[in-house]
């Protein structure tokens, strides 16, 4: 068994930088040898090299915009679409989840159990270090369901 959780996202624009400081604080803790946990930050083009070495799950986790209240977390399935042609080839840093995920895909290196665990930022917009102090207090919550989600794929995580 072998499960990736990726924390993606720019430390350098704010809340952006939500799935680093969230992989940053499970690294903080016992992980067991079953999980690696990755800071991935903007360079998608890493966790598809990373999976190439084979997964069972996937749990990405990142800032969101679905117009919920800020400092929500959700868990999602993504959407992940099919490589339609050479301008979805164009990123060769795959910087979003979502082109690093079709990429992935398109090379047939995705597990089928993927997920997204998400928050809803303040601002994502504004450069600078340093959470919100909204998705500071949600960096906790995140982490808990990365663990929780990580137990349902079948591996203990207290």
């Amino acid at each position: 068994m072998r499960i990736l959780v990726a924390g993606v996202g720019n430390v350098l624009r704010g809340d952006d930088g939500f799935g680093v400081i969230v992989a940053q604080r499970l690294l903080e803790k016992d992980v067991p040898a079953e999980v690696h946990v990755l800071d991935i930050g903007i360079g998608g083009i890493h966790l598809v090299q990373e999976l190439f070495a084979g997964a069972d799950g996937l749990v990405i986790v990142d800032a969101v915009d679905l117009g919920s209240p800020p400092g929500t977390v959700v868990v999602q399935r993504p959407d992940i679409r099919e490589i339609a042609g050479p301008d979805d080839l164009a990123d060769v840093h795959y910087a979003t989840p979502e082109r690093a995920l079709m990429f992935a895909r398109g090379l047939d290196v995705l597990p089928r159990c993927v997920l997204i665990v998400g928050c809803q930022v303040v601002d994502a917009e504004s450069l600078g270090e340093g959470l919100s102090p909204t998705l500071e207090g949600a960096v906790d919550s995140a982490a808990g369901e990365v663990r929780r989600l990580v137990r349902e794929l079948g591996v203990d995580w207290i």
